[in-house]
This record gives structure tokens, C-alpha cells and sequence, in this order.
């Protein structure tokens, strides 16, 4: 029921004909967003081998980001634009939660989204082909497992009925961590083992995850669900940014 719950919450599949989740099943959903990662990076890495047989590999890599895209509903982008307009239009904690709860999108926003999906773009272009489809699904998970640890190092900054999604997410227990670990961890095995060298990345995602807690205990004593959001495609961004530095300087 945890698991469908965190289907339902990150995807747009019609996961929520299953079953009627409970309400307190949300609070864990964070738990399973590295093994629902397994889906997301799953579907890109996929559209990604597929589309590159059929176009040429730049429509290929644009069909691979749109595929998340369309599945999760843009939500992590949406995060990521509401973070870029919080923390970039205002100067005090209450302006920032009240600039990223607003709906509109600013001019920060849509800087931080062009910005974002132009480098992604980029960065994806750039990975060595045959082994492009296990990197994203990987860096899908492994970041997702980094930038989950917010929920742990920092307490959410508002009261649950005033969240968007109403819902404040429960810290890990280790058992939980474990777990996510493990899914986090998996997918990227593949990629290892072709690979070895990559394992000096892994840090990457964990050290961006660690610098933005350090922005948000600073200016709003707590995280968001927008703070997810972007803290995920940061760090997924900055792991794919340092392996095309890595792919670059192989002999």
C-alpha cells in the first residue's frame, strides 16, 4: 500500500484505480521514491534505446526527457521553478513560502526551468551511447536516494494543512533507509560494472543534497515539498554534468 502510494503521489499513471489509498500512507511515500525511480528511469532509459533506432540521437535524448516529463506530470519541475522564484524573489523567510506556494511562475522560474532543460539536454546528448540507458536510469535513482536524506536532516517548514500536497512525510527509519538505499543503489550497478571508475561520482548528488539543506536551514528553517523537487533534479543534474566531465578525460 506504502509503494502505491508513492506510484500514485509521483507519476500520473491511473496507479489510484488500484486501490483508495489511506491518507497516512503519504507521510512514507518519500521512502519509495528511489524504487520509483526504477519506473521513471526505467521508461526514459527504454524511450531512450528505442527512439535512438528509429531518429536520430538528438530527438532521441528530447523524447527521453519528455517521457519523464509526461510521467511524473512535471512535478519535480514544477518544484524546481517554485524554488527558483522563492529563493531567488524573496528576502525573508515568509516572502520566500509565500512566493513559492503562489501558483504563477516568475521570471526566476522560467530563468531556473530554461536553464535546467537546456544543460540536461546537453549533458544527456553528451553520454557515450552504449551505455547512456543504464546511466539515466541510475542517476535516476541514486539522486533520488541523496536528495531524499532532506527529509531526515531537516523538518518541513510548514504546518501540514498549509502544504500543498497536505501532507508532512515521516522521517526514515532505518529499516526504511536501508531499503532506500538498496533501490537507490541497484540500478546503477550495470553501469559500475561497465564502468568501475564511475563509483568516484557517487558523492556528487549526496554533496549538492548536503549544500542545499545548508540553504534551506538558512533562509526557512525546513524544506518544502518544492525543495524535493528541485533538490532532485540539482543533484541528478551535477552527477550528470561531473560524468561528462569524467567520459571527456577517459583516454
Amino acid at each position: 500500500m506504502r509503494l502505491l502510494a508513492a506510484l500514485i503521489f509521483f507519476t500520473r499513471l491511473p496507479f489510484w484505480r488500484i486501490a483508495e489509498v489511506p491518507p497516512r500512507y503519504y507521510k512514507e511515500v518519500v521512502n519509495y521514491w528511489p524504487l520509483v525511480g526504477w519506473l521513471t528511469g526505467g521508461v526514459m532509459a527504454g524511450i531512450l534505446w528505442l527512439t535512438s533506432h528509429c531518429f536520430s540521437w538528438e530527438i532521441a535524448v528530447l523524447l527521453t526527457m519528455l517521457s519523464r516529463i509526461l510521467l511524473t506530470g512535471a512535478l519535480h519541475e514544477d518544484g524546481l521553478a517554485d524554488f527558483c522564484d522563492g529563493f531567488g524573489g524573496g528576502t525573508t523567510r515568509e516572502r520566500i513560502l509565500s512566493i513559492m506556494k503562489d501558483s504563477h511562475i516568475g521570471t526566476y522560474g522560467v530563468i531556473g526551468l530554461i536553464c535546467y532543460l537546456g544543460m540536461f539536454y546537453l549533458l544527456i546528448y553528451r553520454l557515450p551511447m552504449a551505455i547512456a540507458p543504464w546511466l539515466i536510469v541510475g542517476f535516476d535513482t541514486w539522486s533520488k536516494f541523496c536528495s531524499a536524506q532532506i527529509i531526515n536532516l531537516l523538518p518541513y517548514t510548514r504546518k501540514e494543512e498549509e502544504s500543498k500536497a497536505r501532507v508532512i512525510y515521516n522521517r526514515m527509519s532505518p529499516g526504511n533507509w536501508i531499503m532506500a538505499f538498496i533501490c537507490g543503489f541497484l540500478p546503477l550497478v550495470p553501469a559500475l560494472l561497465a564502468c568501475p571508475s564511475l563509483v568516484l561520482l557517487l558523492p556528487v548528488p549526496l554533496l549538492v543534497t548536503l549544500a542545499l539543506v545548508h540553504l534551506m536551514r538558512k533562509k526557512i528553517q525546513g524544506y518544502t515539498g518544492d525543495c524535493c523537487g528541485a533538490t532532485f533534479l540539482l543533484s541528478e543534474l551535477a552527477l550528470y554534468l561531473m560524468s561528462n566531465c569524467f567520459f571527456t578525460h577517459l583516454p
